[in-house]
Formats: C-alpha cells, sequence, structure tokens
C-alpha cells in the first residue's frame, strides 16, 4: 500500500480568543458605556487604545501566519527559459500552482493593482496581502514598461510593454513576499513520472509575455486582435515552438 504524506494543518487562528487584551478592553468599553457618569474624553481614550491594541494583534497574527506558511514552502523548480538571458525561472503560473494553496489555508489573500509613483518608463505592480485576522501588508515594485529590448530597440507596444511588466511585476512580487526559492535540486515532481518520459519544454519568456498580454485582454474585443498582434509577431521572431505554445495557452489546437 502506498503511504499518503500530507502537509500538517495550518494552526487555529485566534480571532476570537477572549483572554486577549483587545477582548478584555472590549468587554471594559461596553460596562463603561452603560454608565451614564462616564466622561467623554475617556470614552474616546478607551476606543483609542482599543484601536492600537487590535491592530497590534491583528500584526502579530499576521505575523505567526507568515512563519507557518513560509515554514511549508519548498524550493520550486524553474518552469520557463528567458532566451536571452539563457537563464531558467518559475513562471507566475507556477508559483501560483505551489503557493496558493499554502497561503490560502493560513489565511492571506492576495489582491494586485497598478500604483502611482513610478518613474517614467516604468509601471509600478501592488500588492496587498490581507490576513483573516485583519491586518493588510502593502508591497510594490517598478517594472520598465518603455517596451525596449536588450539591445534597446522597439519590440513592444506601450500596451503589450506594460501588461507584459504587469506581468513579470507579480510573479516578482509573489516570489519575494513569502521569500521563495527557485532552484534545480526540485524537480517539481518530474521524478514521479513514468520513465523515459521526459518534463515539458519551458516557454521562453518572449513567448510567455505575449501569453500574458493577450489573457489579460480575453474575453473584450480587443482579444482577438491582441491574439493576431501576438502571432505575428511570434512568427517575426522565427519560433515556430513559440507560436505552438501560444496557440496551446490560447486553446487552439496546432496543425
Amino acid at each position: 500500500m502506498n503511504e499518503v504524506t500530507t502537509r500538517p494543518p495550518a494552526p487555529a487562528l485566534p480571532l476570537h480568543a477572549d483572554n486577549t487584551e483587545a477582548a478584555k478592553l472590549t468587554r471594559a468599553i461596553i460596562a463603561a458605556a452603560k454608565n451614564p457618569e462616564i466622561q467623554m474624553d475617556k470614552m474616546e481614550r478607551l476606543l483609542d487604545l482599543h484601536e492600537r491594541i487590535t491592530a497590534k494583534e491583528a500584526e502579530q497574527q499576521f505575523n505567526m501566519a507568515m512563519v507557518g506558511a513560509q515554514s511549508q514552502m519548498g524550493r520550486i523548480a524553474a518552469d520557463a527559459v528567458n532566451p536571452q538571458t539563457r537563464s531558467q525561472y518559475a513562471s507566475y503560473a507556477q508559483l501560483d500552482r505551489h503557493l496558493r494553496p499554502l497561503y490560502t489555508s493560513y489565511g492571506f489573500s492576495l489582491s494586485f493593482d497598478e500604483g502611482e509613483g513610478a518613474a517614467e518608463g516604468f509601471v509600478r505592480v501592488v500588492c496587498y496581502v490581507a490576513h483573516i485576522g485583519g491586518h493588510t501588508r502593502t508591497y510594490h515594485c517598478d517594472i520598465p514598461a518603455d517596451g525596449k529590448g536588450a539591445k534597446g530597440g522597439d519590440v513592444m507596444t506601450r500596451t503589450h510593454a506594460v501588461g507584459s511588466g504587469k506581468s513579470y511585476g507579480k510573479r516578482y512580487l509573489l516570489k519575494d513576499i513569502f521569500n521563495v526559492a527557485v532552484g534545480e535540486d526540485d524537480d517539481d515532481g518530474n521524478a514521479a513520472s513514468p520513465p523515459g518520459t521526459a518534463p515539458p519544454k519551458p516557454v521562453s519568456e518572449f513567448t510567455q509575455g505575449w501569453i500574458d498580454y493577450a489573457l489579460s485582454v480575453k474575453g473584450t474585443p480587443e482579444f482577438q486582435a491582441a491574439c493576431k498582434q501576438a502571432r505575428a509577431e511570434i512568427s517575426k521572431a522565427r519560433d515556430i515552438q513559440g507560436l505552438k505554445d501560444f496557440n496551446a495557452a490560447m486553446g487552439v489546437a496546432n496543425a
């Protein structure tokens, strides 16, 4: 019989514990509110103190949950390659597949947005990491979005450059927030593949950028035009495998 290994369950979150300082102070405030002789300035001080204590306890729960989540996160295998730098990296889909079940089990949720303050030619990607205990921490990174290639030439439209930059930013933030290592010593389950079965070829970063861009406008009137532009640019680069990868990502059968 095969032994099934499961991850230890996430620790219970003391969100409604009756022995916390915030809970004790809440009961004191309720009792004070019933006293007709309580002075308004004293009540305001109690409410301010309660707010500070509640925020501090929520931050402590956030930090405890972060420690627990990171303790369960192992090294993640790279599944994509940058042909210009000849370096491998883990795509956002790869990171998300491994990390989302873990960080949500510890009460975290992530939401991304585009923020202000980035320099000209950059896009600021913002991630709000919220915890079920009530604390939210904000992270951001500024990514080049001028459409320039490695040699300084224009290789992307402004729209594509921004979409690609946001995709890069999400990947970098997701990895950095949880201090995730990417390395070759984790084969991502490839050792469990049938003998003689080679792992799938990684999608090039150039193609992945066009995939991310097209998927970002999927369901809108711009989708067909984005796919047409992507296929034209990939074909111009004479990347036959890239074109197949793009079609597969769009759900189109290759001939």
